[in-house]
């Protein structure tokens, strides 16, 4: 239920205190949903990897659960404003709970983002060094790749705690973050020099790279089945690829662009807006239950883990149940080299 307004609590959208108990509940209902289906999204994500062992043999599988853990925490960070927009906790320490709360939740974000660049890094080895590829990406560097991440995430946010600026996170719900902490636009530019355009320049590149040579393939194969006599390759690799590519740049930046926009635009005083801060910031935040979307369900043996799954919860067994009843999942095919 909801409390009156308090008069340290800070709606998102900036609506006055003089409106009662309706000021706040548009965030706080859009809040407590995209909590709900990033925790849920995530939590369906890791129990299906580990219900579906045959996932583990693909190497995008290493990132996609650091992916879901990171988005997973991102979930439960969003308990703490989901809690004091529904109930403004006494005592607590606006300060220190402000710096933390926006460190974590940055840090998660930015590890979310690099391991989607990873992806495509990965892919785009598959792909132009096949015969390498086993050899280049072993699960020792892979592991080492991702302890990098998380390394480099944190220490991107930390001088945040040294008074140099704001991580990045708007929409705040407390008086002290939305007041009393301004960003900075050396700061701003930091970040997005060091973390945003390098992950939106790394997808583009390599995703685009994998694309031409998807469709340069496709061609050949095309060009030689006409001149033997048998009908040509057809559409199929172009438009999966196509469709692969356009899932990943359009979600990337539907969802990231209008928030790097405006946490410059607001960086620079050149805009300052409570509405657009709380939309960007949580359309931005929602990406971490898209990611399990695309990247999971892309997989044909996810799909069928997931099948696995629900079946294990409507019979009320472990999924380790009998295999007469689900069997192991099976890869309908070997992947091909251009598969996601």
């Amino acid at each position: 239920i909801l409390v009156g307004p308090d008069p340290n609590h800070s709606c998102p959208l900036g609506w006055g205190q003089n409106e009662g108990l309706e000021a706040c509940v548009l965030e706080t209902a859009v809040i407590v949903l995209l909590t709900v289906l990033i925790i849920a999204g995530n939590l369906t994500v890791i129990f299906v990897f580990h219900c579906a062992p045959l996932l583990h043999h693909y190497t995008t599988s290493y990132f996609i659960q650091t992916m879901a853990y990171a988005d997973l925490l991102v979930g439960l960070s969003c308990l703490v404003p989901t809690l004091s927009l529904l109930h403004y906790p006494a005592g607590v320490q606006e300060p220190v709970t402000c710096q933390v709360f926006s460190y974590v939740i940055s840090v998660l974000k930015s590890v979310s983002m690099a391991c989607l660049a990873c992806i495509s890094v990965d892919r785009y080895l598959a792909i132009t060094k096949p015969l390498s590829y086993n050899q280049l990406v072993t699960p020792c560097r892979l592991r080492g790749c991702i302890a990098l991440i998380w390394v480099y995430s944190c220490l991107v946010f930390l001088p945040s705690f040294f008074g140099w600026g704001k991580p990045g996170y708007h929409g705040d719900i407390f008086e002290w973050c939305a007041h009393s902490w301004p960003t900075s636009a050396v700061f701003t530019g930091f970040v997005v020099c060091l973390l945003y355009a390098p992950a939106a320049l790394v997808v583009c590149f390599t995703y685009f790279h994998i694309f031409r040579i998807c469709q340069q393939h496709n061609r050949e194969i095309s060009e030689r089945r006409a001149g033997g006599g048998g009908h040509p390759g057809g559409h199929g690799p172009d438009r999966c690829y196509a469709m692969v590519l356009f899932r990943i740049t359009s979600v990337f930046y539907m969802l990231w662009l209008p928030y790097i926009i405006y946490f410059l635009l607001e960086s620079f005083h050149v805009l300052v807006s409570p509405a657009l801060s709380f939309v960007t910031t949580w359309l931005a935040i929602s990406n971490s239950f898209c990611n399990c979307v695309i990247y999971s369900l892309s997989n044909s043996v996810f799909r069928l883990g997931m099948r696995r799954l629900s079946q294990t919860l409507c019979s009320f067994s472990h999924c380790a149940a009998d295999d007469r009843d689900f069997g192991e999942p099976k890869p309908r095919k070997r992947p091909k080299s251009c598969s996601i």
